[in-house]
């Protein structure tokens, strides 16, 4: 099984997450950037790692936001999203891309694989990426807790690993 792990990223930290992801994994993955990303090739793929940061008034990650999400075909495919954003900066947005990326997904008939991230450990005050009070993918702060992200990836793969 093939899983594409797709990431938009501006600053290079989502790119640095969707390679940590990659390598705690284990499996036969692919690293796309969305930026340079064919949705064609993309297609080809039955499972999906979609990562993104948050960024202006809680948006999508510009390559994100340029790509025409129309032309993916998920219907009944699995989907997993990671995303990363400020909770001290932008508390009011924590995480807001990945909630956007939610909401494409499941209307595209995807089927979600990955979520129910807790949100306790974190300190916001509102994200669309939340969900009956978890996240709906696995959330990171680069800017305010490094520290945390290595063992929140490793503990997020082997619960996602459970459903692929």
């Amino acid at each position: 099984m093939a899983i594409a792990i797709v990431y938009g990223s501006s600053g290079g930290n989502t790119e640095g997450v969707a390679k940590k992801i990659q390598a705690t994994l284990g499996m036969d993955a692919r690293v796309f950037d969305i930026g340079s990303a064919d949705a064609a090739t993309l297609n080809t793929f039955d499972t999906f790692i979609f990562g993104t940061s948050t960024w202006y008034d809680g948006e999508l990650q510009d390559d994100w936001e340029s790509f025409n999400t129309d032309t993916l075909e998920l219907v009944g495919k699995r989907v997993a999203l990671f995303g990363l954003g400020d909770q001290e900066g932008y508390g009011h947005e924590f995480c807001n891309g990945m909630g956007i990326l939610h909401e494409v997904c499941t209307d595209k008939g995807a089927v979600m694989i990955g979520g129910d991230w807790p949100v306790k450990g974190y300190d916001f005050e509102a994200s669309e990426a939340v969900k009956n009070g978890a996240f709906v993918g696995l959330a990171i702060d680069e800017d305010n807790q490094d520290e945390l992200t290595d063992e929140r990836i490793d503990t997020w793969v082997e619960r996602l690993k459970a459903q692929l």
